[in-house]
């Protein structure tokens, strides 16, 4: 087994490295005040938001990148490394902000939430890779190495957070102890943002230095942490072999009506690979009996998991187009392939799962060229999902009512943006019509204080069974002005957006409720008609109801009744206290009628 060379950090650290990182800290600390007084002021840089969402990117990973990269790099391997990544961020971080261009909320110059989370992963997987092959000064390390610097950088970023948390706990202790004898100063000088951007950035500055100068703090906790997780292994691969084994009898159809089945099989995915990687660490050593076979198994389970998780998207997919979730996750479905294949391969070869650590290095090249491509306008996640939607109408696989105009004018970006502009050009007739309404009433709510427009219920309704009349006045009830606004259903609220209505007296008081069911992604709820008359949000339904057909259309032919709560609910002193029953997810059990087959999601 190749031995990792020496790290630096195991020598006695040169007098200049601890002053050096500790000025980047405060120089990180000032340009990060001085951006954010600009944004507050709304003065220059703030004011070219093409230039201001790169250089707030830059101040908050570069700094970090050189803190973490001197004393391990020579002066000739960092600097084109830190120009690099210098260069690679601003350009993310700029296109970032020009795809949002023209997008209200969107356009202030802040760099998106994604964006931070995937170049703050990337550039962590970058800056192992890189220490680690400058440490041995090849392009490709051993894997010991990799294991050593990736595991010493992650726990180092642990330490900073827990050291900044803690400066920040005493700060306001103390401010407390002062408040006690009313004396506020350190209170308010806590609070200010000259004060507590800086300290924050010096705070982490020098927790980088201290547990980079102790490395054996270091690895003492990483072995530590490593033997804790292997033993969670073994758990989890019963549960998930488990889990697969049941579906044989269970069959497929609950897993899909949950609508969530991609995401938590890739959750799982993910939970075996650090926990094969705890119980694996560096391969020079086997672990425990049990511990190595339940590596092996989950290696292997981890193949059923992925074909699931890439199955379950591939339906939703066909049903419903790309949207910008799905184009996500068919890139960690890409990243959970190679996972898999390289892990079931090193499984059913002979010995300590000997493959398992070029796989890694390999899939950590894969990561970064997936969020490459997802940062980017090679595999924009709203690019893709526009693309997609805008084939799907021109095909005819939708109308242009079925159309979801909201996601498009919110989050589709730019790009999002320019096919509206598309559509409004080339609608004509009663599509016009309603395109135009609907885009009025998108762009009146981005206005302050511009109510939003009244829908007319008669056209978004479908009332069942067919003839069945609306009760008195819920068709003319104007639901704009109602407090309950995100719990609507969308036929409310959006022109062109269809529910199934089922009237129907659920109170017992011989006045009707009415029972939408819209589709999965637009809601459902039960309405009634309070005492002065006005009708009002009384509960939701399961969101998953929708997609059960069988129940659907029993709905429709009017076999549905009120039924009497398993258990009442208790009055105390004049007081109504509802009991409420344990969750229990909505399954869509009956069996469809030949031709109407429920499509699983």
């Amino acid at each position: 087994m190749h031995q990792p060379t020496p790290a630096p950090d195991d020598e006695i650290a040169p007098s200049w490295l601890g002053p050096v990182r500790i000025g980047i800290g405060l120089a990180q600390g000032l340009l990060l005040y001085l951006l954010y007084t600009a944004a507050q002021d709304k003065s220059w840089p703030a004011t070219m938001p093409l230039l201001f969402a790169p250089l707030v990117m830059l101040g908050v990973l570069l700094p970090v990148i050189l803190i973490s990269a001197l004393g391990q790099m020579t002066r000739r391997q960092l600097l084109p490394w830190a120009a690099g990544a210098a260069a690679l961020i601003a350009l993310l971080a700029g296109y970032d902000l020009w795809r949002r261009t023209g997008v209200p909320g969107w356009d202030s110059g802040k760099p998106s939430g994604v964006l931070a989370v995937c170049l703050a992963a990337g550039f962590f997987i970058a800056h192992a890779l890189v220490l680690a092959g400058s440490r041995e000064r090849r392009r490709i390390a051993s894997y010991a190495t990799y294991f050593e610097v990736a595991w010493k950088l992650n726990l180092q970023i642990l330490f900073c957070l827990l050291f900044v948390g803690a400066t920040w706990l005493v700060l306001q202790l103390g401010a407390a102890l002062f408040n006690l004898v009313k004396l506020d100063f350190l209170q308010e000088t806590i609070g200010e943002p000259w004060f507590f951007i800086p300290v924050t950035a010096f705070a982490f500055s020098v927790a980088m230095h201290l547990t980079d100068v102790k490395p054996a703090i270091v690895r003492g906790i990483r072995n530590l942490l490593h033997v804790l997780l292997s033993w969670i292994l073994p758990v989890l691969t019963l549960l998930v072999g488990g889990f697969l084994a049941s579906l044989p009898f269970t069959g497929l159809d609950p897993l899909w009506a949950t609508r969530s089945a991609a995401g938590m099989l890739l959750s799982a995915a993910a939970a075996f690979v650090v926990l094969i990687n705890a119980a694996y660490q560096d391969g020079a050593e086997r672990p425990a009996r049990v511990v190595a076979l339940s590596a092996r198994i989950a290696s292997l389970l981890l193949v059923p998991l992925t074909l699931l998780a890439a199955y379950a998207l591939a339906l939703r997919v066909m049903d419903h187009g790309w949207s910008s979730d799905r184009v996500i996750a068919a890139a960690c479905l890409l990243v959970a392939a190679c996972y898999a294949g390289g892990y079931a391969a090193a499984a059913l070869r002979r010995g300590w799962l000997r493959t398992l650590a070029g796989v890694n290095i390999a899939a950590a090249f894969v990561v970064l060229g997936v969020l490459l491509l997802l940062l980017s306008p090679v595999a924009d996640p709203g690019r893709v999902s526009v693309d997609s939607q805008m084939a799907r109408l021109a095909a005819g696989q939708i109308k242009l009512p079925q159309l979801d105009v909201v996601y498009l004018y919110h989050h589709g970006a730019r790009y999002g943006r320019a096919a509206i502009v598309q559509l409004e050009r080339s609608a004509t007739g009663a599509d016009a019509g309603w395109l135009r309404v609907e885009l009025e009433r998108l762009r009146q709510s981005q206005e302050p204080g511009t109510p939003v427009q009244s829908v007319k219920l008669a056209d978004n309704l479908r009332v069942w069974p067919a003839g069945t009349p609306l009760p008195a006045g819920f068709a003319e009830f104007d639901w704009s002005k109602s407090k309950s606004q995100p719990s609507l259903p969308y036929c409310l609220k959006r022109q062109g957006a269809i529910c199934d209505a089922f009237v129907i007296d659920l109170g017992g008081d011989a006045r009707p409720e009415v029972v939408l069911v819209g589709a999965a992604s637009h809601g459902s709820a039960v309405l009634r008609q309070g005492d002065g008359g006005a009708w009002e949000y009384a509960g939701r339904l399961p969101p998953d109801l929708a997609d059960c057909a069988p129940v659907i259309q029993a709905m429709r032919a009017g076999k549905l009744r009120a039924a009497a709560p398993p258990i009442a609910d208790l009055e105390i002193d004049g007081q109504r206290i509802a009991v409420s029953p344990r969750f229990e997810q909505f399954r869509c059990r009956a069996t469809p009628a030949p031709g109407e087959e429920d499509a699983p999601r």
